[in-house]
């Protein structure tokens, strides 16, 4: 006779259990994480969009109370393209005296200067 080693029904159980317990408790932390991310990346690009604006303004000596377009800032003031936002949400310039807001994060006021 052969001593045949192979895991028990309950061993494969035991482990399935552990995994499930572990993607239970990380799950989450990664949405989390991921939910995150994207709101620290739509603030930055809400604070390039006022800087762009800023330097819209001064450059070409506007009022505080005119509304850039996005064809006015992007190609010169902001690198490339216009930003886009991380949840799919749109951005709106606003004049150059109002904080530029997106449509998922709303208005950052304490982190935009």
């Amino acid at each position: 006779m052969r001593n045949r080693r192979a895991f028990t029904l309950v061993e494969i159980m035991i482990v399935v259990l552990i995994i499930g317990i572990l993607l239970a408790v990380a799950t989450p932390q990664w949405i989390k994480a991921r939910e995150t991310s994207r709101t620290k990346s739509c603030l930055k690009n809400l604070q390039t969009i006022e800087s762009a604006k800023t330097n819209w303004a001064l450059e070409y000596k506007m009022p505080e109370t005119s509304t850039p377009t996005e064809g006015d800032i992007a190609p010169e003031f902001v690198k490339g393209a216009m930003p886009l936002c991380p949840s799919s949400g749109t951005y709106t310039i606003g004049a150059v005296n109002d904080e530029p807001s997106c449509s998922v994060h709303g208005v950052p006021s304490a982190l935009i200067p």
